[in-house]
């Protein structure tokens, strides 16, 4: 496993992190079994994943409480990275969430401690100034942002704050940060963590149309307002989303790659991109992302699965909230 070396840190993240929210199931995942959630982290770390992606808000705690059940003793050896809401951005709140992330984790430190998305209600520098506390405190080792548009990404630059990661949504059928936050982000030195690099199983192929998706997926800007999940107000693109995903895996198919191993090397290709946090219900589906990092990308490649999916980058536009109409991307 290859690392990288997040910018005002004393530490590496794996460049494959797994993430930590559909382990617990529920929302959009359904069930899950805890043996297999336990074995699917367990089968990462000992495979060279050092790095866990979780938040207080994924089960309320569950992930976070799950990830301590399944690694505590590892905890020397690993990296974790958590959130902290929007709702608790008020100073004295993001010390109280940081402390009950403490417990949840079982441990007296968080790696990489995260704004999980833009609230313009409470002034940023203030809640940047928490997190610079808790640095300096030693409750947390680095701090980061999730969902932070050019705006945010300013404000923190202008106020001096070292953020060490932004943690977007970014895939190659999602490509929007590419308009303008990835360029301020790579000239900031502020790289990117990507969640939603397989689409939620689109990316994999497993969807062959729109009407399969079930509701629970097909929240995304990508499918029609009609969905009964949708909280956008858009006519979507799906037939444009589905071509270019018969390209894609089209192209894997050509280039002898799993279409979602190849959909990860992409993401690892890309300028400015630190690791694509990527999920596994069970240890199987572990080790099929874990084929990602012999993945060799030549530049024609990549730029074949830049043209084909080019259009629908382009038709859904520079928005980079994934779900809704106007965005909370900042």
């Amino acid at each position: 496993m290859e690392n990288y070396k997040l910018p005002h840190t004393d530490f590496e993240i794996s460049r494959l992190i797994f993430g930590c929210w559909a382990v617990v199931g529920g929302f959009n995942w359904g069930h899950q079994d805890k043996k297999d959630s336990l074995d699917a982290m367990r089968e990462a770390f000992d495979n060279g994943i050092t790095t866990f992606d979780t938040a207080e808000a994924y089960g309320n705690g569950a992930s976070e409480n799950l990830l301590a059940e399944a690694l505590g003793d590892k905890r020397s050896d690993m990296i974790i990275a958590s959130k902290v809401g929007p709702q608790d951005f008020l100073p004295d709140d993001v010390i109280k969430a940081c402390e009950r992330g403490l417990k949840n984790l079982k441990t007296d430190y968080i790696d990489l401690y995260q704004l999980h998305w833009p609230n313009p209600e409470i002034p940023l520098e203030d809640t940047m100034g928490a997190l610079q506390k808790l640095k300096d405190d030693g409750k947390i080792r680095a701090y980061g942002v999730s969902n932070f548009g050019n705006k945010s990404l300013d404000i923190c630059k202008e106020s001096g704050f070292t953020i060490s990661s932004n943690q977007m949504a970014y895939n190659l059928i999602f490509r929007a940060i590419e308009f303008s936050i990835l360029p301020q982000c790579v000239e900031d030195n502020v790289p990117i963590l990507c969640y939603s690099p397989i689409m939620q199983g689109l990316l994999t192929g497993k969807f062959d149309s729109a009407e399969q998706v079930p509701d629970d997926r097909a929240r995304t800007r990508h499918f029609n307002k009609g969905r009964s999940q949708s909280r956008h107000q858009e006519e979507g693109c799906e037939a444009l989303t589905f071509q270019t995903i018969d390209k894609i895996k089209k192209f894997a198919e050509e280039s002898n790659v799993n279409m979602g191993n190849l959909s990860l090397a992409w993401l690892l290709a890309q300028k400015g991109v630190a690791a694509p946090i990527v999920g596994g219900r069970n240890a199987d589906q572990v080790r099929k992302n874990l084929k990602t990092m012999e993945v060799k990308l030549t530049a024609d490649m990549v730029n074949h699965l830049n043209e084909i999916t080019l259009p629908l980058k382009e038709k859904l536009g520079s928005n980079a909230d994934l779900w809704q109409t106007g965005g909370r991307v900042i």
